[in-house]
């Protein structure tokens, strides 16, 4: 089986490509190559596996390489909510763009390929014509407020009409917010539900850019990636439908994340996330749903992390890996 994972240099992709790997299979079938494309190099250790092949530059100069024929793709790069707002244009090259190149060429290969596309809960929002229910099941219907959450939307339909008309196998599954991520703040406007975690184990000052109330559903690493893997393999007649499902997330509040991580860490460590709001962050997440749910995705086997303090834990172990930062748990030892 020869496999693509578009934006695999970065976090959750090289952790997907990582667990590819160690699987050696995915439904039931060998994995005999897998091609990263990114920006930027793929991580050294996936690099050194004889079964990698990586690909460095914007994807709208891989048209050859999507061409060339794949049985599977993870479709996971991405201009973050934050750069599509600051940057209209650079939005729409890198997602819509993009992901246009990406579909014509598997177009143009002829094979038919499987392919899992990372959407998102963003692809939800109010609207006065369309009142937003404080949790988002798989058939409420999507309304986005960000620049983001529209590219998410406007590839959802278009991966569907690609497989509506034969060319690919396509399955969108929209990611909950991902916590805790390691390294430095990106551009994401969910970017502090990881910072208020990560950087005070680091022994960091981390600003919370929302009132201690705000509520939104977020998933583990580890629970994100075992989604990705069950939707690629789970059979057409299992994922009910062509259209986007939810994957499974844990609706907690901030206040309740920073519960959790001073009953594992202690209170010196949670001493160190501020609150100073930012209207346009705070702006941005008004819009977005206070909870959600994944029926669809049950029925696949998938569910939340059990709690939080889980999800604390979790980082903590990765933190361990000798890909994570150095100083990750600077924070615990003080």
């Amino acid at each position: 089986m020869k496999l693509l994972v578009t934006g695999g240099a970065g976090f959750l992709g090289a952790r997907l490509a990582r667990e590819i790997l160690k699987k050696g299979e995915l439904n039931g079938q060998k994995v005999t190559a897998l091609h990263i494309a990114d920006l930027f190099p793929a991580p050294a250790d996936l690099l050194a596996d004889a079964r990698v092949k990586g690909h460095t530059g914007p994807m709208l100069e891989q048209g050859p390489l999507f061409e060339s024929g794949f049985d599977g793709v993870f479709h996971l790069a991405s201009a973050v909510s934050g750069e599509c707002e600051q940057d209209f244009d650079l939005g729409m090259r890198s997602n819509l763009d993009s992901t246009r190149c990406l579909l014509e060429g598997l177009r143009k290969a002829g094979n038919v390929p499987r392919m899992v596309f990372a959407s998102s809960v963003a692809v939800f929002g109010p609207d006065a014509s369309n009142p937003m229910p404080d949790i988002v099941a798989d058939n409420t219907l999507p309304s986005p407020q960000t620049s983001y959450g529209t590219h998410k939307l406007m590839i959802e339909y278009l991966l569907a009409d690609f497989t509506r008309k034969g060319f690919i196998d396509g399955r969108a599954a929209r990611l909950m917010t991902v916590t805790v991520r390691p390294g430095k703040p990106n551009g994401a406007a969910s970017s502090f539900f990881s910072g208020i975690i990560r950087e005070p184990l680091a022994g960091v000052e981390s600003i919370c850019p929302v009132d201690e109330n705000v509520s939104h559903s977020v998933s583990s690493p580890n629970n994100t990636i075992k989604g990705l893997i069950t939707v690629f393999e789970a059979s057409r007649e299992a994922m009910q439908g062509r259209l986007a499902l939810n994957l499974p997330g844990l609706n907690v509040t901030v206040k309740e994340m920073l519960k959790a991580l001073e009953e594992v860490a202690g209170p010196e460590v949670r001493k160190h996330v501020k609150f100073v709001r930012n209207e346009q962050i705070a702006g941005i997440v008004a819009n977005w749903a206070k909870g959600g749910s994944a029926q669809r995705a049950a029925g696949l086997g998938l569910h939340p992390d059990a709690s939080f303090k889980e999800i604390v834990k979790q980082y903590i172990e990765d933190c361990k890996l000798p890909y994570y930062p150095a100083h990750a748990l600077d924070g615990l030892k003080k």
